[in-house]
């Protein structure tokens, strides 16, 4: 009997704690989950970084850092990078009190490696999707090489308020291909040997690129920094080689005559003039005659990863652009 009762109790016991912490289960999950009537976060209370959505569903990377009242500043990379290209930029503007977004353009660094859509149009549909998001007005756009296209091709479309003023660095526009209309261009046999080179050693080719001409470290005398050259190659990697291979075509074929004509707002042109992959002959030198507010700024000696190598030089020049 003595046991029986025993065994009883212990049930009991089993019983009231199972019950108890049960209870306290619900109670914390209670508690836990969200309030029926909390207010949805707009979209300038999210993540200082995340994706947004397009519409053909691919999803695009981006980093906003600085007050959401600040004015913007966005960035736009070069091929075939992302937007950490830009951190000796971010780092400076966003202690300067501004706004700073970049980022990684649809097949490149963290955004969807993507197999279609890799041209201007898409490109640039993809910025205005970006800008929406996030509801910047008054922005300031600077896009390096490629990424010059991308300010060029968006701004010449851009819903009025959005832009402010746009820079250009060491950038692609007018077009880079040689053609009847553009005789100074570089020929279609430079652009094939990009493509066959990225086909047979993606690897290969982007250490070859970052440790020779797009720093200028295969200059007499050159300072090699070895962390640059990783970092170029970390980016790179990092990205799609489809998208890679298409964003070739887009970067050296695209005519944005029109779109620079297009433009109304100030735009600063940056480009040294030891540029090795965008000769400044047939980039700046033709861009600045196009806009209708134009400013060339030549830094002579410098290559084409300028604003990397010499951010000292270049964030003081912008800052004055946007300041005046």
């Amino acid at each position: 009997m003595n046991a029986l009762n025993n065994a009883s109790r212990r049930s009991a016991l089993t019983a009231g704690i199972t019950l108890a912490t049960a209870a306290l289960t619900a109670g914390a999950s209670a508690e836990a989950a969200p309030k029926t009537n909390q207010t949805a976060r707009s979209p300038l209370d999210r993540a200082e970084s995340g994706f947004v959505t397009t519409k053909d569903g691919v999803q695009i990377y981006y980093k906003d850092w600085g007050p959401r009242t600040a004015q913007p500043i966005v960035f736009h990379h070069g091929w075939p990078l992302s937007a950490d290209d830009w951190d000796a930029q971010m780092m400076f503007f966003l202690l300067k009190g501004y706004r700073v977004i970049a980022h990684d353009r649809r097949g490149h660094g963290r955004s969807t490696q993507t197999h279609t859509g890799n041209e201007m149009d898409t490109y640039a549909a993809d910025v205005a999707a970006l800008t929406d998001y996030l509801d910047l007005k008054n922005a300031f756009h600077v896009g390096h090489s490629t990424g010059g296209g991308e300010v060029a091709h968006y701004v010449a479309r851009a819903k009025p308020g959005r832009v402010a003023k746009a820079v250009l660095i060491g950038a692609v526009p007018p077009i880079m291909l040689k053609t009847p209309a553009n005789p100074g261009g570089l020929p279609m046999e430079v652009f094939d040997g990009f493509r066959a080179a990225l086909v047979a050693n993606r690897a290969q080719f982007f250490r070859d690129i970052p440790s020779g001409p797009f720093f200028g470290f295969n200059r007499p005398g050159a300072k090699v920094s070895q962390g640059l050259i990783d970092n170029w190659w970390r980016q790179g990697m990092m990205g799609g080689a489809k998208a890679h291979y298409d964003c070739i075509k887009a970067f050296s074929e695209t005519d944005f005559t029109e779109d620079l004509k297009a433009i109304a707002v100030p735009v600063l042109i940056m480009h040294g003039d030891d540029d090795q992959i965008v000769p400044i002959a047939d980039s700046a030198q033709l861009a600045v005659k196009l806009v209708k507010k134009g400013t060339l700024k030549v830094y002579p000696g410098l290559p084409h990863g300028m604003a990397t190598t010499h951010p000292d030089i270049i964030n003081a020049d912008l800052l004055a652009f946007f300041q005046a």
